[in-house]
């Protein structure tokens, strides 16, 4: 199973994140938890200074965008 987390501090793309990462784990049939991270220093220990960011399995893919459904399956693959 995938960890996927949205890291963001509940800005309004992070929520459309969170949204598009959803549709993104339903459409590819992806094994995954999505969770989301709001805590700053959590965010930061990423080494994310910029937010929305996706990370998967730890690693950060994305960070300063929010990426479309499609873009996040192939993340996934």
């Amino acid at each position: 199973m995938k960890l996927i987390q949205i890291l963001g501090t509940g800005c309004s793309k992070c929520d459309c994140l969170k949204k598009n990462v959803e549709q993104a784990v339903v459409q590819s049939n992806a094994d995954a938890k999505v969770e989301k991270v709001t805590d700053i220093t959590k965010i930061t220990s990423f080494g994310v200074m910029m937010t929305p960011a996706l990370a998967i399995d730890g690693e950060v893919k994305v960070v300063g965008k929010v990426p479309s459904p499609d873009e996040i399956a192939k993340l996934l693959a």
